[in-house]
């Protein structure tokens, strides 16, 4: 126990000097408290209260104030620098907690015992008032820092946002769609979540150059490429706030309708560029027709189809009539399948173009000397148009190029058109052959006649061809009468069907004369199986037909 905390009377009297004794440093322990105890409590809390343990210093209890030291040390180190989280609750509960007993203990200690010094305790307790201030002002400074460290943790992160984006910009856009979808919720964290910060005010202009960024293909007039990116801001509204987003929500609209238009229109009649089946554009130009019906661009889907239609017509009759063909079969298909009537109109006009473009692509093929796709491109035109005009020349120029395609003098020049008029020459064609026979012909006159198959003929050896083919007593063989016009002609003997599929086929040419009838002979040799004085084939049996040999007479 420390001194003066219990206290006794000395003995009063007149001492040899009648001095009286002096008061104890202390207040007594028990009792009433000393006069002045209820001001000297008051300040001692107070000066406790500011965390400097003061009120223990001057009651003289150093190691009670040096807890207050310590709890305030053990603060400022948990506090400093200031963090955007600010102080953690537990830490700020318990040192609140170490004042307030700290302050209730240093007011009981003064009010029981007596102060030594000359002191005066209402002094105390207005310095207990002002020293209060320096906690209170430190909160203040402190708040105004964490809240400063908080700022600049959101432009840390609105930064972040801003790095994204740059990266982005540099990618494909299906590539960075993941980096702009990070930027946008660091925009819209920042904006909806931290209104009031310096951070969220920078937002606005960080979206519009957010949708800069995402929009540059549109800017670069590259259409088809920002048909994407431009969707994809047009659906920000559904996941951003319009009064964040601003203007921005709207924006998208028109340029995304431009893209359309212009992405459609460019692909219009390639095929398999995107095309909602057959012809390019239909995707684009679709989406634009149902996503923005009243929009100057879906006014102008109608026009440009038709236009197209009306070059691509014309350029039938130019140097690439098969290309210019399907450009319309690919409009026709494009225009058909649009949701919209007068576009939908557009494709009987393309489809009236493709027959005449068939047409002239197969005549082109044969002029050019392409006669296999002549023949199938004309073949199909027959069977396809059968009503149209045109078809028994189309018959007659696929004859000629089948063959042509074995015997390319054949297509030197289109069949006639029209019938030459004038002397008919008779040549009687003879089948001496046991399978049927098929014999096409052109020159001045196009066709084809079937010859049956020759019953009890046989093939013949090479040397015995010449000699009895169709000269046989009594047989009645197989025959085809041809009415021809003077000039020169180009034949094909197809054989090859039934029991006779392994024999060539074979083409010959001669000039009919007027004046004369013509007698050709058709039979079959086979191969000497050991290559001699003939041209030997891998199949050393496989058949082939004899040259034509026609004779004359008066």
């Amino acid at each position: 126990m420390e001194s003066g905390d219990r206290y006794g009377v000395a003995g009063y009297g007149s001492g040899g000097d009648g001095a009286v004794p002096p008061p104890p440093a202390h207040a007594p322990s028990v009792g009433p408290p000393p006069p002045g105890a209820s001001l000297r409590a008051a300040a001692a809390a107070l000066l406790n209260l500011t965390g400097l343990g003061l009120g223990y210093a001057l009651l003289g209890r150093w190691g009670r104030a040096a807890v207050c030291w310590a709890a305030t040390a053990v603060l400022l180190w948990v506090a400093l620098p200031a963090d955007p989280d600010g102080v953690p609750a537990g830490v700020l509960v318990g040192y609140v907690l170490v004042l307030v007993l700290a302050a209730v203990d240093g007011g009981r200690i003064a009010r029981r015992s007596a102060v030594g010094g000359a002191w005066r305790p209402g002094l105390a307790v207005g310095l207990g008032v002002v020293l209060l201030a320096v906690p209170a002002g430190g909160a203040v400074v402190y708040g105004s820092a964490r809240d400063e460290a908080r700022e600049q943790m959101l432009l840390e992160r609105l930064e972040s946002g801003d790095e994204r984006v740059a990266t982005a910009s540099g990618q494909p856009f299906e590539a960075a769609k993941g980096e702009y979808e990070k930027a946008l919720d660091v925009y819209r964290a920042l904006g909806e979540d931290h209104p009031g910060s310096r951070a969220a005010k920078l937002v606005p202009d960080r979206l519009e150059a957010y949708y800069d960024a995402v929009s540059a293909p549109y800017a670069k007039k590259r259409h088809c490429e920002a048909v994407a990116p431009l969707t994809y801001l047009r659906t920000l509204p559904d996941s951003v706030d319009k009064k964040l987003l601003g203007e921005l929500a709207a924006w998208p609209d028109t340029p995304l309708a431009e893209s359309l238009y212009a992405c459609g229109v460019s692909r219009l009649g390639v095929v398999g560029s995107g095309s909602g089946g057959g012809g390019g554009g239909g995707t684009e130009l679709g989406e634009l027709l149902r996503t923005f019906p009243e929009s100057a661009s879906a006014r102008r889907v109608a026009p440009a189809i038709d236009e197209r239609i009306k070059d691509q017509v014309t350029a039938l009759k130019g140097a690439e009539p098969c290309t210019a063909t399907e450009v319309l079969r690919g409009l026709g298909a494009t225009a058909s399948r649009l949701p919209d009537d007068r576009v939908k109109k557009l494709s009987a006009d393309a489809d009236e173009g493709v027959v005449d473009g068939v047409y002239a692509c197969g005549v082109d093929q044969f002029e050019d000397g392409k006669f296999g796709a002549a023949r199938t491109t004309l073949t199909d035109f027959a069977r396809t148009y059968k009503s149209d005009g045109r078809v028994r020349q189309a018959r007659n120029i696929a004859v000629a190029a089948e063959i042509a395609d074995d015997r390319p003098a054949a297509g030197k020049r289109l069949p006639p058109s029209k019938r030459p008029g004038g002397a008919r020459m008779e040549l009687v064609i003879s089948n001496d052959a046991p399978n049927t026979v098929e014999v096409l012909y052109t020159g001045p006159v196009t066709g084809t006649v079937t010859l049956r198959a020759c019953a009890g003929c046989e093939r013949y050896s090479a040397s015995e061809g010449p000699r009895r083919a169709c000269k046989a007593s009594g047989r009645n063989y197989p025959k085809a009468r041809l009415q021809l016009p003077a000039g020169e002609y180009h034949f094909l003997y197809k054989h090859g069907t039934g029991a006779a599929a392994r024999v060539d086929s074979y083409s010959s040419g001669t000039r009919v004369q007027p004046g004369y009838t013509y007698t050709s002979c058709t039979y079959v040799i086979e191969r000497s199986p050991f290559g001699l004085d003939l041209p030997l084939l891998p199949d050393p049996i496989q058949p082939v037909v004899s040259p034509w040999g026609a004779g004359s007479s008066r």
